[in-house]
Parts: C-alpha cells; structure tokens; sequence
C-alpha cells in the first residue's frame, strides 16, 4: 500500500544529538521515551483552480480530437476516398483513369492520353487548346493550338496518315506531298498555284469542263516524255490574246482528223469565172504563214505570193 509522499528536512546539531540519545536509550532495557513529532512534512501535488484547469484542459482537447476525427471522416466521403482511387479518378496498373467529365485549372502533363473503347475522347476550352512536345531540356519542340477561328500546327514535319500507317499528306520546309491516289478539288474556282505543280495526270470530274488558265502570265507544261491532252466525250479549246505557238525540234506536227477546218485563212484573188470548182490549194509562206489558193490545173501559189509580202 502506497502512501502520500512526504518532504523530510535535514537534521540540525540539536536533532542529531537528541536521534543518538534515543539510540541509548532503546538500548536500554525498561526504559521508555515519547518521541516528538515530525515538523516538516509537506504535501506535493495539483489542487484547487489548477486542478480544475488541468482538467478542463483535458477535455478540451478530447473534444476537439472527437470534431478532427468527425471532419477526416466527413471529408473523406464526401471526396469519395477509396483503396482504388478519389471519386471519378481510379489508380491501376496502367496510370489513372478518369471517369466522366474533368475540368483542369492548370496545364496537365502527360505521356498518352486516351478515351474507354466505347466512347470518344472531347478536349474542350472556352479560349484555345494547345498541346506541347518538350525535349528532356522542356524546350517546346512541337505544338498543336486549336483556337476559336484558327488550328495552328509548330512542327519541323506536319503529317496525316491512314489507319494503315501510309502517308496521305506531308508538310516541311521544303515541299508539300500528297500520298492520295486521287487529289480532288470542289471549289468553283479551283486551284490556285502560284509556283509549279509536278502531277501525272489532271482530271476533271466526269461531264465537267477541265480549264487551265493563266490570268496574267503564261502557261507552261513539260514532260521528258510527251505531254498528251485527250476529249473523250468532247473538244479541246486553246484561246489566246496573242499567239499560239506549236514547236518541235526534232519531230514533225500530225494533225490526224476526219476533218482539218482552217476558216479564218486569207484567201487569194478568185480566178475567172467558171474556172474555179471551189477547190483551193494550202500555200505556206517562208514565214510559216498559211493562205489560200485557188485550185487550178497547176499550183497558182505563186500567183498570190504577195500575200507573204
């Protein structure tokens, strides 16, 4: 059985002498002596007001470990904490996948993001989204913006391929290259080059015109080969202000027709009445110009040479 704790003072010269004369006497048989009582004896402990506050204290801190506890187990389901993840956001093996709609407030990084299998993937901004490609430096090395009233690409190479993995349109510095086999162009207007366009073959759609026109400069095709222009259901039309020139250097021009019509050819003076049958011969000037000649038994060119005066 424990008792309360007690404070003893050190004994002075008087009580040392009185503590040995107790010791003779207890040795001393039939003698008794009345000891006097211990003076100083004094209580240690917390009593009165601060008892109270200590107490009071306790409890204040009891009670508001009981309003955290309350507030952790609020918050937790109210953000929908779980082993797997927080609300809509799940951690698995592959990442964090995400459920419903997400509003990011700053810029997200990360290595790929996809959509579930049976739904689509929507990036939506009130201002512009922009998507960046940084090196292991964090300099921007390419960048897709899609803003209200343009879509900007900042690449060294833009290209769009088929779900086969084969280029179908390629942008750089230098050229510009459509992997289609057919380029087609709706416009009413068309096309629009202002350099050269290297194609092997233009078409226009079937019971539509095709029209290659230079407004204000010439027109020009080449090919090492031949350059071959072809009407299957109609007529070819070449118009021009000034001259319209057929060359070639080494080989000859054939026009192969049922039908060759020349009717704006200058015609020499008729013959005598009754002479002509409405035959006329084809004269070329050493100039290459071409005029007509009424046919006679013999060639009348020279008759009309002064034509190519």
């Amino acid at each position: 059985m424990k008792g309360n704790p007690v404070a003893v003072c050190s004994p002075g010269p008087r009580e040392v002498e009185q503590m040995v004369r107790e010791q003779y006497t207890t040795t001393t048989e039939g003698t008794h002596i009345q000891r006097p009582e211990n003076q100083c004896v004094y209580k240690i402990g917390i009593y009165g007001w601060r008892k109270r506050c200590l107490y009071l204290f306790v409890l204040l801190l009891l009670i508001i470990l009981l309003v955290n506890f309350a507030l952790t187990i609020w918050i937790l389901k109210v953000m929908w904490f779980s082993p797997t993840g927080m609300g809509h956001l799940r951690v698995t093996k592959d990442g964090l996948r995400l459920e419903g709609e997400s509003e990011f407030l700053f810029p997200l990084y990360a290595k790929e993001i996809h959509s579930r299998v049976d739904s689509s993937l929507l990036l939506q901004s009130t201002q512009n989204v922009t998507v960046n490609a940084r090196n292991s430096e964090g300099e921007v090395t390419g960048r897709l913006k899609v803003g209200p009233k343009m879509v900007e690409v900042q690449s060294q190479q833009f290209q769009i391929n088929s779900k086969d993995g084969k280029p179908l349109f390629t942008v750089d510095e230098k050229e510009v290259v459509v992997g289609t086999d057919k380029l087609r162009v709706t416009g009413p207007e068309g096309a629009l080059f202002e350099h050269s366009v290297e194609t092997p073959l233009v078409r226009a759609d079937p019971f539509q015109d095709l029209r290659l026109e230079s407004p204000t400069r010439s027109l020009s095709m080449d090919a090492p080969k031949g350059v071959h222009i072809k009407a299957h259901a109609g007529k070819i039309e070449a118009l021009s202000q000034m001259d319209i020139i057929f060359q070639s250097s080494d080989g000859m021009l054939v026009l192969d027709a049922e039908t060759v019509c020349l009717p704006k050819l200058v015609q020499g003076t008729q013959g005598p009445a009754g002479s002509s049958q409405r035959l006329y011969e084809i004269c070329v000037c050493p100039d290459g110009k071409l005029y007509l000649s009424v046919a006679g038994v013999g060639t009348t060119c020279h008759e009309h040479s002064h034509i190519c005066l």
